[in-house]
């Protein structure tokens, strides 16, 4: 099964961590986390507190265990196709959040959720078109299902990012299909 998924970061230094993860599974099922920092994570950066809003002092008061929340990613995400709009970055804190809990770093793998909708699109469209057509379809429909304007930030929450990410999977099957009828 398809699952968005999206962290949050203490800044994109090289020794950033992650403060909080969310995902979404296909079937809109959905859990977030924010991460208590083990005791060695100590980068921090106010500029990128101040755009995903999770303060230091949150997560130390409200936080789960890294490790747990590491475990739970790995009992819950195991065997599904993991899909982040950001894998290198999101890879890399997944890479030391599991790192942290002394999991293997490649537990779960993560993959362009880029790919997916373009998969996905290609995958319906291709019922009724082929060669440029397809192509051009498949262009068209990525394009009409961009869920922000140009220029429009995302929340930079994990659960709202991910949501939207799955929200772009759902446009794109229904836009394509919309295309075939």
């Amino acid at each position: 099964m398809l699952v968005f998924l999206d962290f949050e970061a203490s800044s994109l230094s090289k020794r950033s961590f992650p403060v909080e993860v969310a995902w979404v599974f296909e079937d809109g099922r959905s859990e977030s986390h924010l991460i208590r920092p083990a005791p060695l994570w100590d980068d921090w950066d106010d500029a990128a507190e101040a755009i995903h809003r999770i303060g230091r002092a949150e997560l130390d008061q409200h936080g789960e265990d890294h490790a747990a929340v590491a475990r739970r990613m790995v009992a819950e995400l195991s065997g599904h196709d993991l899909l982040a709009s950001a894998p290198s970055w999101d890879g890399k804190w997944l890479s030391v959040l599991l790192r942290a809990a002394k999991l293997p770093r490649h537990s779960l793998r993560l993959r362009d959720s880029d790919d997916a909708h373009r998969d996905r699109a290609h995958a319906i469209l291709s019922q009724a078109l082929s060669g440029n057509a397809l192509a051009s379809a498949v262009a068209e429909v990525l394009e009409q299902s961009e869920p922000r304007k140009e220029g429009e930030a995302p929340a930079h929450r994990a659960l709202a990012d991910a949501q939207e990410e799955h929200a772009r999977w759902l446009a794109v099957g229904r836009l394509a299909r919309e295309r075939v009828a």
